[in-house]
């Protein structure tokens, strides 16, 4: 196939033609077609995009068992309905969007796993590169062999602490020893049953358990998983005093003269708009994961196809106001992309 300017609407046309039939090296084909437009959208300013998306987050519900306070959802701060996807609708993104996908990731607010049909949705993205993310309450043995069984490629279980106290800080109403036990349930499963599914831990740093990072390191190598240091955001705009780590690498914000504000210049450009939406549990699609409370909905997929809605009126706007005025968008406010240059927003 032809990358050249000249043959790109022939090869969006083979795109769409062959996409229906789950051929791999198509959904490669799409994302490049992606990349290019939104490098051509970088450079132009024009919100010009060729192409699904080829990374995909899906909200199976926004209901939490933790009360995090820096949570949307686990602070009560979103202001949203919550429920629980319903099974039609997710087969429906599965069959629209499952052909262009590179990951599905099975999570945005709430738990995952609280879902009452969750290992049924599961298993209709087997063959869809897929991960999920969870606190790490609901590891039984039985749950942790019935994941690493069901086609997960990755599993990232959050731990943002080694001792009850430190832990609870953060992640409220939560359980240390059932989130390790959790942990430990598939690191034995996916031995057991020699699988290639990732797992990953999960650490937000904060001033709280900062001094633990050495500890949480020893027990991922233990466990035989990869360790993530992620940049703790803040949403209560009274709290970065008693939650930014003292180890200024590992935060996100800096401390000025009104306060503190986002490390980042925020350039007038951002891949998410291109690679990453999200939808939520009842169908509204949002231009990323930072738009926590659904503020800048996109359109929604029990009224329109996910095609009609990527390529509609509203997303052409909102990537047009990214291109020309970004630090206008209230959610780029907290977003870790463009972030300075001697700061990660993870840490390995």
């Amino acid at each position: 196939m032809c990358f050249t300017l000249a043959g790109l609407k022939k090869n969006i046309r083979i795109l769409k033609f062959y996409s229906g039939m789950g051929n791999p090296k198509l959904r490669f084909l799409n994302a490049f077609l992606v990349a290019f437009s939104y490098l051509q959208a970088s450079l132009s300013h024009k919100p010009v995009v060729y192409g699904m998306p080829p990374a995909l987050g899906v909200e199976l519900t926004n209901h939490c068992n933790l009360k995090c306070p820096e949570c949307s959802c686990g602070s009560e701060l979103m202001t949203r309905n919550k429920g629980f996807m319903k099974t039609g609708l997710f087969e429906k993104i599965v069959s629209e969007l499952g052909p262009y996908l590179l990951n599905l990731n099975l999570c945005f607010q709430g738990e995952s796993m609280l879902h009452p049909q969750f290992f049924n949705l599961l298993a209709k993205c087997r063959h869809i590169h897929s991960s999920l993310s969870t606190n790490g309450h609901f590891l039984s043995p039985e749950n942790a062999d019935l994941i690493v069984k069901s086609g997960l490629n990755k599993l990232i279980v959050s731990l943002d602490g080694m001792d009850q106290q430190t832990y609870s800080l953060y992640r409220v109403n939560g359980n240390l020893e059932t989130v390790l036990t959790g942990i430990q349930n598939v690191a034995e499963a996916r031995s057991r049953f020699s699988s290639p599914m990732k797992l990953v831990i999960q650490f937000i740093v904060n001033r709280h358990n900062e001094h633990q990072i050495g500890q949480v390191r020893d027990f991922a190598n233990k466990m035989k998983a990869t360790l993530h240091l992620k940049s703790m955001q803040i949403i209560n705009g009274n709290t970065h005093e008693a939650w930014i780590p003292s180890i200024s690498k590992y935060a996100r914000y800096r401390k000025t003269e009104e306060g503190y504000s986002l490390r980042s210049r925020l350039p007038d450009r951002c891949a998410r708009l291109w690679f990453n939406p999200v939808i939520t549990w009842d169908g509204n699609v949002l231009p990323c994961c930072f738009d926590k409370d659904a503020e800048h909905i996109m359109g929604n997929l029990l009224e329109e196809s996910f095609r009609d809605i990527w390529n509609g009126p509203r997303y052409r706007l909102f990537r047009r106001s990214l291109l020309t005025e970004r630090a206008m968008i209230d959610i780029c406010r907290n977003c870790t992309s463009g972030l300075d240059i001697n700061f990660r927003g993870r840490f390995f």
